[in-house]
């Protein structure tokens, strides 16, 4: 049996939808499962031993006929018996139906005429629970479990000696401070102001001055990485090469601080404390519930520049 997960969205929601890729692989342990995920989103798949192939799909782009007839040749050539998508486009839903795929799974809304198995909406919730209904529609109804990632050893290996070349023997504070392009290309205001952060830098290093503060330096985070260091020569920048390694650092830390992105979800995998700035999107969507290892600060106003830094040093500090 082939098994496909059409996935939109970028490194985080692949990991918020780890936990239903899981549960998928324990009801039918001897499948193929695949996904089809965004260009930008393949990477996330290095610590995610359950899936047998990535395709990639750019979702959000602007398809022409052509890219439709090459990704439904592409599905058609793997013969898939079930396929589960939690994008709302008819469209997509179509392309499962002109595939003769005859368990389509999708949720239950206007537009789902080519879903033969609705599951349930529910927007309210952690949004890896929400991913995890749609395994309702196969007769699945267990718990949600939390999201978890496989680091491979060669990544472990790697931080350990990015550890040993920055000097740090005893733990350290990851920051990261970036927004993905596809965030700011959208207007969602998801950087928090340099000047914040050196406030709360500042307060950090002088209570804990023999703590070393890394910076996770990824590939669109030269400008605020540039402008901390010049601040504080003394910060330590470590630059993974792939999410794997990025996961292993972030694994090592004592704490990470960080905005709503990649990192933060990887933070949350490997199970490191973690304090999350949000503004516009709602914490309660994107950390688990209940829980005192993985701490929102969510904007009063959805503006993150208006999240003061002395609510970020009392939740590092408490």
């Amino acid at each position: 049996m082939r098994i496909l997960a059409l996935v939109p969205g970028g490194v985080g929601d692949q990991i918020l939808f780890f936990p239903t890729l899981a549960d998928l692989k324990d009801q039918y342990p001897e499948a193929m499962v695949d996904v089809l995920v965004e260009p930008r989103a393949k990477a996330a798949y290095r610590v995610c031993p359950t899936v047998h192939e990535v395709l990639t799909f750019d979702f959000k782009d602007r398809n022409g006929p052509a890219d439709y007839l090459n990704i439904l040749g592409t599905i058609r050539d793997r013969e898939y018996e079930i396929a589960i998508t939690f994008g709302q486009s008819w469209i997509v839903s179509l392309l499962l139906w002109l595939n003769g795929i005859p368990t389509r799974i999708g949720y239950k809304t206007e537009t789902s005429w080519f879903i033969s198995n609705n599951a349930p909406l529910n927007e309210d919730q952690y949004k890896a629970n929400t991913y995890h209904d749609l395994l309702k529609g196969l007769d699945i109804d267990k718990p949600c479990g939390a999201p978890k990632i496989n680091v491979p050893n060669s990544d472990i290996q790697w931080a350990e000696a990015e550890q040993k070349r920055l000097s740090i023997n005893d733990g350290y504070v990851l920051i990261h401070a970036g927004a993905s392009r596809v965030s700011q290309s959208q207007g969602i205001r998801k950087l928090y102001p340099i000047e914040k952060w050196q406030e709360i830098i500042a307060d950090i290093q002088g209570k804990q001055p023999n703590l070393p503060i890394v910076l996770l330096h990824g590939p669109e985070d030269y400008d605020w990485v540039t402008q901390l260091v010049e601040l504080f020569p003394d910060l330590r920048v470590t630059l993974p090469e792939d999410v794997g390694k990025s996961a292993a650092m972030i694994a090592g830390a004592n704490l990470v601080v960080c905005t709503d992105s990649a990192p933060m979800h990887l933070a949350v995998a490997v199970g490191t404390y973690t304090v999350a700035l949000f503004g516009p999107t709602k914490m309660e969507r994107l950390l688990p519930p209940q829980t005192d290892k993985f701490i929102g600060i969510q904007s009063p106003t959805g503006r993150i520049e208006d999240i003061k830094p002395t609510e970020v040093l009392a939740k590092i500090w408490r």
